[in-house]
């Protein structure tokens, strides 16, 4: 079963037809670490955005964090009310079958599907960040108020899970 891939092409049409401020930048090296995203257009790694798809039970739910930080799935696991070991990561297949977009190259928004996201509030901690731009060579610069408004996101801190005091 051939499941549809959607390009930066396909990324630039949806920011054109809702009207979402940014700018698609053709990279002629692939970016498939924040370090080799960070080096290609000249930014610190915190500016690199990822947006990593996870499965809470049977629903999609994706994060959007900066650099290289990982995210904290009972942060998932808690905000969904299921337990931590029913948050994982999603495979290639599901990421591309839900999202439409390859791992690495996976955008903020316009997948497929409608998802349910959660954005780290560090990211809006800068003026300017790098996303997934739809392809392996490809990424949106843009506000993160951006990605805020237009992901309908929830902020949330996706990387500290509160310690017992």
């Amino acid at each position: 079963m051939q499941m549809a891939k959607l390009s930066a092409e396909d990324l630039q049409a949806y920011m054109h037809e809702n009207g979402i401020p940014g700018e698609i930048l053709r990279l002629d090296v692939p970016t498939p670490t924040v370090e080799s995203a960070a080096q290609a257009v000249g930014c610190q790694t915190e500016q690199i955005v990822k947006s990593i798809l996870f499965m809470a039970q049977a629903e999609p739910v994706l994060t959007i964090t900066c650099g290289i930080q990982r995210v904290e799935r009972r942060v998932i696991a808690r905000r969904y009310a299921v337990g931590r070991k029913k948050v994982k990561l999603a495979d290639a297949d599901t990421v591309l079958s839900i999202g439409g977009y390859e791992v690495g190259a996976m955008p903020p928004f316009g997948h497929l599907q409608a998802l349910k996201t959660l954005l780290d509030q560090g990211v809006l901690e800068h003026a300017e960040v790098y996303a997934g731009g739809g392809s392996g060579n490809a990424l949106v610069r843009m506000a993160p108020q951006d990605i805020l408004k237009f992901s309908q996101a929830e902020v949330l801190d996706l990387h500290t899970w509160p310690r017992a005091a």
